[in-house]
């Protein structure tokens, strides 16, 4: 299967007019997804500079210029990340002291790893966004997401799809060592799911909302949604994180088994009518 042109577009900006509780007017899923989505930025430029790391060691032309395409993806997405945390403040939400924390931790893990550990967790990173991506055109209701979070999400989850094996790809140049692949799906699947679960009940807690509280929540959502007859995503646990290990133990996983690519231009023609439905300025999705 080859890998389509990665291409950086220009990102959606401007969240002003998204409300507190974007997702089905529900607080828990709307703070599932501002969870994950505080947890981008800084984890997306960590991706760019532990890639980065080896690009003098890449000759093939063409995955140097999909390396180069990957990081100017990355780069864009954290920038329209971090556009809308101005509107998570807008509304009240205290999340500096979160994202110093997570930085902080973060930035000191990255400096006790080494350079090959560091690419093999980012490897393992990307399949778990892509398989988040593939979940966005298959699974998710986006119906039920304002216009603005829903190009967003699906802009990005377009983008991952396109650039989901070059990390890998770098890796099996750099160390194409089954241990190394490993260890890097360890610490990414515990950095990963701590702090997505840490940003997650942050926000959930400002709005009086505990652990227990959450999930009868999501267990009503679920069961309401079963009654009316509508298709509701596996848990995230499974959907994600379960399903992403058993594929990358796999001795011969390649993200490319997957085929999945033709997703990206679904998502971006969705995130395009979400970007007119939102009446926002053309571009963002081109």
């Amino acid at each position: 299967m080859n890998r389509p042109t990665i291409t950086p577009r220009k990102p959606p900006l401007g969240f002003q007019d998204v409300p507190k509780h974007w997702f089905a007017g529900e607080a828990v899923p709307s703070h599932i997804a501002n969870g994950v989505n505080l947890l981008f930025p800084h984890g997306e430029r960590f991706f760019v500079r532990s890639v980065y790391h080896f690009l003098d060691r890449i000759e093939d032309p063409e995955l140097r210029a999909a390396v180069k395409g990957f990081g100017n993806q990355e780069g864009r997405h954290a920038r329209a990340h971090e556009d809308y945390f101005d509107t998570l403040r807008s509304h009240g939400y205290e999340i500096d002291r979160f994202l110093k924390v997570y930085a902080w931790i973060s930035s000191r893990t990255e400096k006790l790893s080494s350079p090959k550990l560091r690419l093999a967790t980012t490897a393992a990173a990307e399949h778990f966004t892509a398989i988040m991506a593939e979940g966005a055109a298959t699974e998710m209701p986006f119906d039920l997401v304002h216009p603005a979070m829903r190009e967003l999400l699906l802009w990005h989850a377009a983008e991952e799809l396109e650039h989901k094996s070059v990390a890998f790809d770098v890796l099996q140049r750099v160390d194409p060592s089954y241990r190394l692949r490993i260890a890097g799906l360890a610490m990414s699947t515990a950095m990963l799911s701590v702090w997505w679960a840490a940003a997650t009940l942050m926000l959930l807690r400002q709005d009086g909302i505990g652990p227990l509280d959450a999930l009868r929540r999501l267990r009503a959502m679920r069961t309401a949604a079963q009654a009316a007859g509508v298709k509701t995503p596996a848990p995230l646990g499974k959907r994600v994180f379960a399903r992403g290990i058993r594929e990358y133990l796999k001795r011969d996983f390649h993200p490319d088994k997957n085929d999945n690519y033709h997703l990206a231009g679904e998502l971006l023609a969705r995130a395009e009518s979400a970007r007119k439905e939102a009446g926002r300025p053309s571009g963002a999705v081109a």
